[in-house]
């Protein structure tokens, strides 16, 4: 565990020094631009209130950002929380600045808020963000890691085994495995590889498997099977070693917001909300795609007009390409692009389909000899999807969503796939940011399911922002 709490001291000490930095940076420079160089500092007029007031502001702003825990090392590398209290910490206090300048009748200089809090919180979320890279990039080669050991039923653990590798800027690498109770007791467990060290039901086994295998946290998943009192025995053991206890419900795909926790009789019990798209949820999507859709279409004018000579110059055929797609509630629409294959590009389809590079279902290839030269740039940075605006304009799209399925792939779904017809399809989504046409049809399909279950306008605005990102890379565009 010694590595584990270096890295975490280590992060804790540099957070601590640039928290600081940035927030000496913000309110000397809102102190500068108010009253300039020359300000008489040791007087005892308004420059030298406001110097002490300064003073003051950035040591409770430094203290307050470590009183929200915004510093935690379990909240570093992954998630929103972290982003959230730093932002948390500063409004409070500048919220509590502004009370007290009402309380006692204090006359403080909007200028002087006015910069020192927006420049101050963009240095502190731009500071965390350029951290949380540095520590991802060493998560990725193994480093700055909490060593996990994983408790419970053989299947449970294997599943969050995998969940956590495919995961590892979040900072867990499970070492091994503790399945109490398990009958078929082996060495190693087979779907994952991890160490099998201990099979045994009581509290005083696991503390001395967690000390074995050397993990500094334990993760609870789903199908343990301990008695609620040896759970309770094994926190205390855990909690008097400054162990980390983590629980880990048999919960899949379900984002953070949807998930409330409920005190009853001294249980935690979770509650699970279900996302509904309707009434003013409804509204503001729809607004939100039709100002976009509408200023994207006029700022991109130019572009689209010299395409679509280029397009026309090059063969003489059509300058858009149909078809027909399902959208929302199974409802078929005109899907708009840019044409990017030679004209008969459709009859050769059939000639081609066992050369397919797609995942199974979506007919994929990386070198398909119906892709025009200009076809090929269009594709590469997805500039050929600029006509479906029209489609977000009119209605039938969105610009976040599932991706617009074929008729013919509709009829293949099973059950549970069909849950994607319940939004409309997007120009945009998960499936863009995540690897495209690199994606297999298992993970396409848990993305769209993902999205539709945990849709939001924040969420579709992050999207939106990780487009841009995955269209100049172009990965997985072919």
């Amino acid at each position: 565990m010694k590595e584990a709490r270096d890295w975490r001291s280590q992060c804790s000490r540099q957070l601590r020094l640039i928290d600081a930095f940035v927030i000496v940076w913000a309110v000397a420079g809102a102190y500068v631009i108010r009253f300039g160089w020359a300000s008489d500092f040791m007087g005892d007029g308004q420059d030298g209130v406001y110097l002490w007031l300064s003073v003051a502001l950035v040591v409770t702003w430094w203290l307050m950002l470590g009183a929200w825990n915004s510093r935690q090392s379990r909240i570093l590398g992954a998630g929103p929380d972290e982003y959230k209290r730093v932002a948390a910490a500063s409004l409070w206090l500048f919220g509590l600045v502004a009370i007290v300048s009402y309380v006692l009748r204090f006359d403080t200089a909007r200028g002087y808020v006015g910069v020192a809090l927006p420049v101050g919180l963009f240095g502190l979320l731009l500071a965390r963000w350029l951290i949380r890279q540095h520590l991802n990039v060493n998560r990725q080669m193994g480093q700055s890691m909490s060593r996990l050991l994983l408790l419970g039923g053989p299947g449970a653990v294997a599943h969050l085994a995998r969940s956590l590798r495919t995961a590892k800027h979040a900072g867990y690498l499970p070492v091994a495995v503790y399945t109490p109770n398990s009958y078929d007791f082996a060495s190693v467990e087979p779907e994952s590889g991890l160490p099998v060290v201990g099979n045994s039901s009581d509290a005083k086994s696991i503390v001395e498997a967690i000390e074995a295998c050397d993990a500094d946290a334990v993760a609870v998943s789903a199908g343990v099977q301990l008695h609620p009192q040896t759970l309770r025995h094994l926190g205390w053991e855990l909690a008097s070693r400054n162990i980390g206890l983590i629980m880990a419900p048999a919960l899949t795909d379900i984002a953070g917001p949807r998930i409330h926790t409920q005190q009853v009789a001294g249980l935690p019990l979770i509650h699970v909300t279900t996302p509904t798209l309707d009434g003013g949820q409804r509204v503001a999507k729809r607004l939100f795609d039709m100002v976009v859709s509408a200023f994207l279409l006029l700022v991109s004018l130019p572009v689209i007009s010299i395409i679509g000579t280029l397009i026309k110059l090059h063969d003489g055929g059509p300058v858009l390409f149909k078809q027909d797609r399902v959208g929302i509630e199974g409802a078929q629409f005109k899907m708009y692009k840019f044409r990017s294959m030679v004209v008969d590009a459709e009859e050769q389809l059939e000639s081609l389909k066992g050369r397919s590079d797609g995942n199974g279902v979506l007919f994929k290839m990386k070198e398909d000899p119906r892709v025009t030269p200009i076809g090929r740039i269009l594709r590469k940075f997805s500039l050929d999807e600029l006509p479906q605006l029209i489609n977000v304009l009119m209605g039938s799209m969105s610009l976040v969503g599932p991706r617009p399925p074929l008729p013919s792939e509709v009829e293949a779904y099973e059950q549970d796939v069909r849950r994607r017809l319940l939004v409309k399809p997007g120009l945009t989504g998960l499936w863009q940011v995540s690897g495209r046409s690199n994606l297999s049809w298992q993970d396409s399909v848990r993305l769209d399911l993902y999205y539709v279950e945990n849709w939001s306008l924040a969420g579709d605005l992050l999207i939106l922002m990780k487009t841009f990102r995955a269209v100049f890379q172009g990965a997985g565009a072919y």
